[in-house]
């Protein structure tokens, strides 16, 4: 076969636990041997590559790994991750909010929030690091003050971008120059519901903004948060957002930080089944033997790190220390140290839950009961 293949520009090859190749566009993750990882690598170079392989040929280009034409050059790092391999940074770039959401874990804003520089900085070394995602977040990360000149690096940056938002800042200007792969809307019920949380108006503002982003050729995901008013209505809820072509549900329990109440929180036994709700996300494996959150960290609108925003209270660090030497210090979860969990049928699916969530329900190497009851009931 003397046809020249190419590296598709969509996606990056990888070297995390495994040889991997990333598409960004897709968001899949293809573990590789050493062969395919080697061969893919020459398809980067400018004559492009051959093989005699069709099978696998053909699997990469129907796959969108491989191209018959020359794409633009796309400028990143092959290295030898860390392991735990960090895969998925959330930048929360301001504490600013335009809504004052009563479930809200962050509590009240100190009008704080990471510099471009900082910015910059982070992401240009979790690209070394052979990340794949960056969740944008906040807050409400639109409110940034320089949100437009961040926009504009973007798009230069070999990483997936994930904007989380409210949505009611995402009119038809801003999304027709929005350098992001996916947007995921938060919403918290069907009218009524979603505004008791949310506040007045907020509703159809946001499903509109949802539509929009879609007419525009974005993948939207949504994010629900589970609560006393909106019980009765995941069954319509998931109607709604596949009807609209909503890639991804996820559907979580508030934890009892910031402005959450007693009056939000339901008991284990009834908020854990709606924890079954939600669909879509691409698999991407990961180390085996960690719980939740081992390949991820967030960084702070102060510029600390910590192992998740939950533990803002706890950073392990700031990234002036550089974003690897704090990845370093940060523990991750091993499930054969939670004693009440590794012993458990479900645990390879579940890997112990949320740990933030054990730990305020007794301990930190205990149960996430409500992740126990989703699996068990």
């Amino acid at each position: 076969m003397n046809k020249g293949y190419f590296l598709s520009q969509d996606v990056v090859l990888r070297l995390l636990e495994s040889p991997s190749v990333y598409h960004v566009k897709r968001d899949e993750l293809y573990e590789l041997n050493d062969d395919a990882f080697s061969f893919l690598e020459n398809c980067r170079e400018a004559e492009g590559c051959t093989t005699d392989d069709e099978e696998f040929l053909n699997y990469c280009l129907s796959e969108g790994i491989l191209t018959e034409s020359r794409p633009s050059p796309l400028e990143y790092t092959i290295r030898q991750s860390p392991v735990p391999s960090l895969r998925y940074l959330e930048l929360l770039i301001t504490d600013q909010c335009n809504l004052r959401c009563r479930h809200c874990y962050i509590g009240e804003p100190a009008r704080r929030e990471l510099s471009l520089h900082e910015i910059r900085s982070v992401l240009d070394e979790f690209e070394e690091m052979q990340g794949l995602r960056v969740l944008i977040s906040g807050g409400e990360p639109l409110m940034h003050s320089e949100f437009e000149r961040l926009n504009e690096y973007l798009r230069h940056y070999p990483l997936r971008t994930v904007l989380l938002t409210n949505g009611l800042l995402l009119t038809e200007k801003r999304l027709h120059n929005l350098s992001v792969d996916e947007i995921q809307v938060s919403i918290d019920g069907i009218g009524h519901s979603h505004e008791a949380i949310r506040g007045r108006d907020t509703y159809k503002r946001t499903v509109d903004a949802m539509k929009r982003a879609l007419e525009k050729g974005f993948q939207v995901s949504v994010s629900t948060m589970v609560h006393p008013g909106n019980l009765e209505q995941f069954d319509e809820m998931e109607r709604l957002f596949r009807s609209l072509g909503v890639k991804e549900w996820t559907v979580d329990v508030p934890c009892m930080s910031g402005r959450m109440t007693e009056e939000l929180l339901l008991p284990p036994e009834v908020a854990g089944r709606y924890l079954r709700y939600g669909y879509g996300g691409g698999f991407h494996g990961g180390a085996e033997g960690y719980g939740c959150g081992v390949h991820l960290v967030s960084v702070l609108p102060d510029g600390s790190v910590a192992k998740c925003a939950f533990y803002a209270d706890r950073p392990v660090g700031h990234i002036s220390e550089g974003l690897e030497s704090c990845w370093k210090k940060v523990a991750p979860i091993k499930i054969d140290e939670l004693d009440e969990c590794k012993s458990c049928p479900f645990v390879t699916d579940c890997r112990g839950g949320c740990r933030y969530r054990a730990e305020l329900l007794g301990s930190t190497e205990g149960r996430d009961i409500y992740k126990c009851h989703a699996f068990e009931d």
